[in-house]
């Protein structure tokens, strides 16, 4: 592909920040495009929302959705083509994408999120897609009436938790720690489901089978107990990883990979902002997502009017 393309602001990825930077920007008429290999980014993968202002209860995929529609419906363009390298030329952005075309911005939000973090056993790469997950609404249905489990304690393992325990038969919900990280309304739910057995403080030791996975080998922290246990599937809710493997320097970035930004979202390069998860802004949350989306646009806008104040641009 030869293809080159030029816009007033280009976002990096298409989860609740970038869409919600798009319709920021693209509402206040400046020429404005999503790159992502996908819609919704994890939100999309989560079963359901239920703290989201306005909307009392919302599958994840559908949120993303009409997130989307909306930010078409102003003008923004979204562009199925993942971004990987980036250098300012003078006062422009030039991009690279996963599919050879050349992208050209005068401002630039990276909004690329994060993916989910491995727990990093024997059995957990041979087993990935047969048995072992990162996905549970992609891949919890293939389970249905089976025993699964889920490891990790945050908000998203106990969602997942709470979604699987309504199509499985059993989930034991694995965590290293006896409390949990999550919010106490997930936590009391999750507790009060009698197909859902909690295993604490124990850590993933071996996923075993032959073809697909049949158990895992858990391990107590305190004791060192050795505990296998039958299921079909495991379900990973560990966390995620900044996606800014790819930046090389051209931003700065914090001890965990985060972007480090100021209260307006801008990033240590000028003329480029950042939103959501791959921030180092401390809540990861569907609402501060877009929210940090919102103020990324917006100190874009006041860049990008500032260089038509001083002749820059037209």
């Amino acid at each position: 592909m030869n293809i080159e393309m030029e816009y007033d602001v280009v976002i990096i990825g298409g989860g609740p920040a970038g869409l919600t930077a798009a319709i920021y920007s693209a509402r206040n008429a400046w020429k404005t495009a999503v790159f992502t290999g996908d819609v919704g980014g994890q939100l999309a993968e989560t079963p359901e929302i239920e703290n989201y202002p306005g909307v009392k209860n919302i599958e994840g995929a559908k949120l993303a959705m009409e997130m989307e529609q909306q930010a078409k419906s102003f003008g923004a363009e979204v562009i199925f083509d993942k971004i990987t390298e980036i250098k300012k030329e003078d006062v422009l952005f030039v991009m690279k994408t996963e599919f050879g075309a050349t992208v050209k911005a005068k401002a630039v939000i990276i909004a690329a999120g994060k993916h989910p973090r491995e727990i990093g056993v024997k059995g957990e790469k041979e087993f990935k897609g047969k048995g072992v997950s990162y996905c549970v609404t992609c891949d919890g249905p293939f389970f249905k009436e089976k025993d699964v489990c889920v490891v990790g304690g945050g908000n998203s393992a106990l969602t997942a938790a709470e979604y699987l325990a309504k199509i499985c038969n059993k989930v034991y919900l694995i965590h290293r720690r006896t409390e949990f990280r999550a919010e106490k309304v997930l936590v009391d739910r999750i507790k009060s489901l009698e197909n859902v057995e909690i295993v604490v403080p124990y850590v993933p030791e071996e996923i075993r089978g032959k073809d697909r996975v049949e158990e895992i080998v858990v391990k107590h922290r305190e004791t060192g107990e050795l505990k296998t246990l039958k299921v079909d599937a495991v379900f990973v809710e560990i966390g995620s990883i900044p996606n800014t493997d790819w930046l090389n320097g051209f931003v700065e970035l914090n001890e965990k990979g985060e972007i480090i930004v100021d209260r307006e979202m801008k990033t240590s390069q000028e003329g480029v902002f950042a939103a959501g998860d791959i921030t180092d802004n401390r809540d990861k949350q569907v609402v501060v997502a877009a929210g940090h989306g919102a103020t990324a646009a917006l100190s874009a806008n006041e860049y990008l009017n500032d260089l038509v104040r001083k002749g820059v641009f037209k």
